[in-house]
């Protein structure tokens, strides 16, 4: 039995996809090269844009005709859209077999073998609230993999006006940290050089009762905890944080940790005190920005990047003019952006989509070409220096050049020997020429140790 697995949306849904990956290998199931070729089809879905669930009618509607051909396939959606529209799907289409969620991702070898067996259709979306449960990665059999994602949290607690999250991914749970080491060690041990923590708002990642005294673990904690005790993990990363969580202690990590690299992905979504209120973001701009300026003197070469909405129901020409002069003062090296689109069951739809499409269209190109402006400036100005780039694959054209990212997360294509091997390994690269959203470098040496748990530079911060 063959199965194809398409991904729609997030880092969290490639995470949640290479999941339902194991567990489906490990019930004896094989990957196809093609969903031609598939008995089990799963389309992983991702419902934070209106987008994403288009996207997703319209694969529906073309394994219309697969399944018509071979009825015997299993054709399943899960995800974010998955857990919002339940058995709804089952109706809306009716050669869908199976509807799954994320927290019932374990079931899922189970509730193919359902409906191989002549079972009816079925819809399996429950919180694990009771008992969280984090499918643990392992390193691939299949394929060399030099950076991997790590789940610390799942869910969510802000609720956000315009944000379905907390629905489909219901509220906040918390993964030990002694679970978190022994995967992050197992990564290691397997091969992997980057490990990214993933949660809906990561940092507001809390472990109690962990020391003696019964108190507490926070984020910057387990940071700490992991560059002490994996110390041939070369890159530890997280996404995506909440300013809200931004702490004193955090920014410290920064200061202190070489395996954390000089990039932090940041979401603000608008730069506007009255917007950020009614999306019910729980900071102000200027705390936004006092946060940001702390993180980026955390470390000499820090970049942010961030994610931003335009066209937010009541959003004003002067609202927006705000953003872009937050894009501006906080120097953005890069973005996510999109236009606002109405999500089900969010508080934001008692506001009208008052904000014309023309104008959250000609916003959203504004914003680009600024945020390409600031990108470009950035990408010229390490023209000439020497940057510490983890190679992470081969190019793709055959070519003799790799890819790889420098401590900033900037995309590096390397002109480099093939032998030795270089993936996974630290290269020390030239960087020769900027394009639009990388650069080109000449790789001078390489450094085979991972970085050490040392003081990069002490940053004096209020209590």
């Amino acid at each position: 039995m063959q199965y194809f697995i398409q991904t729609f949306g997030c880092q969290m849904n490639m995470h949640d996809s290479r999941r339902m990956d194991e567990v489906l290998t490990r019930a004896g199931y094989t990957p196809a090269g093609a969903v031609s070729d598939a008995s089990v089809v799963v389309l992983n879905t991702c419902s934070v844009r209106e987008k994403a669930e288009h996207k997703l009618l319209s694969a529906l509607g073309t394994l219309k005709s697969l399944k018509a051909v071979r009825p015997d396939a299993v054709l399943a959606v899960a995800g974010c859209v998955a857990q919002q529209e339940g058995e709804k799907l089952l109706k809306r289409a009716p050669h869908l077999d199976l509807v799954i969620g994320p927290d019932n991702i374990v079931e899922l070898a189970d509730l193919v073998r359902h409906i191989q067996r002549g079972g009816p259709p079925i819809a399996r979306t429950v919180f694990d609230y009771d008992e969280p449960g984090f499918l643990r990665a392992f390193p691939s059999e299949r394929k060399r993999e030099v950076t991997s994602y790590v789940t610390v949290m799942k869910g969510c607690d802000e609720r956000c006006s315009f944000c379905i999250v907390p629905y489909t991914r219901g509220k906040e749970r918390y993964r030990t940290s002694d679970d978190i080491l022994a995967e992050i060690t197992q990564h290691v041990a397997g091969g992997v050089r980057e490990v990214t923590l993933l949660g809906q708002t990561v940092n507001s990642w809390y472990e109690a009762g962990r020391d003696s005294r019964g108190t507490a673990s926070q984020f910057s904690e387990l940071l700490y905890r992991i560059a002490r005790e994996v110390p041939k993990l070369t890159r530890l990363r997280y996404t995506s944080p909440h300013p809200r969580h931004v702490t004193d202690a955090l920014i410290r990590a920064h200061s202190d940790l070489a395996v954390l690299p000089s990039h932090v992905h940041l979401p603000v979504q608008s730069g506007s005190n009255r917007v950020l209120r009614r999306m019910i973001r729980k900071y102000t701009r200027e705390a936004y920005i006092e946060r940001a300026h702390r993180l980026l003197s955390a470390r000499r070469d820090m970049t942010l990047s961030t994610d931003i909405i335009v066209g937010f129901p009541g959003e004003t020409d002067e609202d927006f003019e705000q953003t872009l002069s937050l894009v501006s003062e906080v120097g953005f090296v890069s973005a996510f952006a999109f236009k606002y689109s109405p999500r089900p069951y969010t508080p934001a739809l008692k506001f009208g989509d008052d904000v014309p499409e023309a104008v959250k269209e000609e916003r959203l190109a504004t914003l680009f070409q600024h945020m390409e402006l600031q990108q470009q400036r950035h990408l010229t100005s390490l023209v000439g220096s020497v940057q510490s780039v983890l190679v992470e694959a081969a190019s793709r054209d055959g070519s003799s050049r790799f890819m790889g990212r420098n401590q900033c997360h900037d995309i590096v294509h390397i002109e480099c020997a093939p032998n030795p091997d270089p993936i996974g390994q630290l290269l020390d690269v030239e960087i020769t020429e900027a394009y639009k959203h990388s650069m080109r470098g000449i790789a001078r040496g390489s450094t085979h140790a991972a970085p050490p748990l040392r003081m990069v530079r002490r940053l004096p911060l209020a209590v």
